[in-house]
């Protein structure tokens, strides 16, 4: 039989507490990370360029957008 039992081995306490961790930790560093991105997308406007000229369904549209930032 096992006799060596441990509560702080890393497959008790000490494991779940590692993991716990661990995905708080990726949650708050994705959080804020995409706080940034979302930050940094809001500042960038940008115009249409000759509107009339838009197709319906073309890969050439993204050329009328311009950044104004």
């Amino acid at each position: 039989m096992n006799e060596n039992r441990n509560i702080f081995a890393l497959d008790g306490i000490t494991g779940m507490l590692i993991a716990t961790l661990l995905l708080l930790s990726i949650l708050a560093g994705l959080t804020i990370w995409g706080i940034g991105v979302q930050h940094e997308n809001a500042e960038n406007y940008y115009k249409i360029v000759d509107a009339t000229s838009i197709k319906m369904n073309s890969v050439d549209n993204a050329k009328h957008f311009v950044d104004v930032k």
